[in-house]
């Protein structure tokens, strides 16, 4: 046994060498220069602003990112509408492949939301599990690498959705809507004052999960900008860096969801009466 695991790692060893000296022999031949069409200054602002490769939706000049958040909304909710349809009707008691999968990942969410914010559960638990889910397949869908036309006539992929500064401000700013409504509802004017205190909530949820995503995006294009970097190893940065991100993200910005969430929505303690109080309370009885 121990032969052939040792023969095993030889040849693997030995593939990895041939195929580190073929990429080698690759960089020497074609050279290490970048791009013509776009100087990498270009195409790592263009990643951020979206400003020189709009894409026509309709008659309008829009930024690619719509484009993605259109489809991604569209798959997402034709996926829902299929599995409520056809897919939850035949769940059983002893579950399935994809009902585990359904459940493990609903008892997930709606577990996090019990753990911090115990009250009034059932409405976030919903909401961090949308979102979570939205967050997740915007930042991996540009791994599909789907192409489209922009308006000066060429094509390129289409980036991720939460890659666009408008989007991230979007979610940060419907998170922290949906906090100040559920603080209205559960406390009142109160509620209110303590969601309004965080005042800078909704800046730091969008730019922390536009500046992570824009880190991986920068990593990425930098990577297949130069030549001399462009064999095999942009598959495996942008196939990492867009998973880990992925996840992270939706971790990150379901934790803070349902913790201010639960800060919100946690009944008022009654101020207990002081000593004094008490005091005279006895004497008058």
């Amino acid at each position: 046994m121990k032969q052939k695991l040792t023969k095993g790692r030889i040849i693997f060893l030995i593939a990895w060498i041939l195929l580190i000296l073929v990429i080698l022999a690759a960089i020497i031949i074609i050279g290490p220069s970048g791009s013509e069409e776009e100087s990498i200054t270009e195409v790592m602002k263009d990643g951020v602003l979206h400003d020189v490769n709009k894409m026509s939706f309709f008659g309008l000049s829009v930024n690619p990112a719509v484009i993605s958040a259109y489809i991604v909304t569209g798959v997402l909710l034709l996926a829902a509408a299929l599995i409520r349809i056809f897919a939850i009707p035949k769940f059983r008691d002893v579950p399935g492949k994809f009902q585990s999968v359904i459940e493990k990942l609903v008892e997930f969410f709606s577990d996090m939301a019990k753990s911090n914010s115990p009250h009034r559960t059932g409405f976030i638990s919903a909401y961090i599990f949308s979102a979570g889910v939205y967050i997740f397949f915007s930042t991996i869908f540009e791994l599909f690498g789907i192409q489209w036309s922009t308006t000066a006539g060429h094509t390129m992929a289409l980036p991720a959705p939460i890659a666009d500064i408008n989007a991230a401000i979007a979610m940060g700013f419907m998170t922290y809507g949906v906090i100040l409504i559920a603080g209205i509802v559960a406390n009142g004017p109160m509620g209110a004052l303590k969601v309004l205190k965080d005042f800078s909530l909704p800046i730091s949820m969008s730019f922390r999960l536009f500046g992570a995503l824009l880190s991986g995006l920068l990593v990425t294009e930098l990577v297949y900008y130069y030549v001399s970097l462009s064999f095999v190893l942009p598959v495996v940065v942008g196939v990492l860096f867009t998973l880990l991100h992925a996840l992270i993200q939706t971790y990150v910005l379901a934790t803070l969801a349902s913790v201010f969430y639960g800060e919100a929505v946690e009944p008022r303690k009654k101020k207990e009466p002081s000593k004094k109080k008490k005091k005279a309370a006895q004497e008058n009885s």
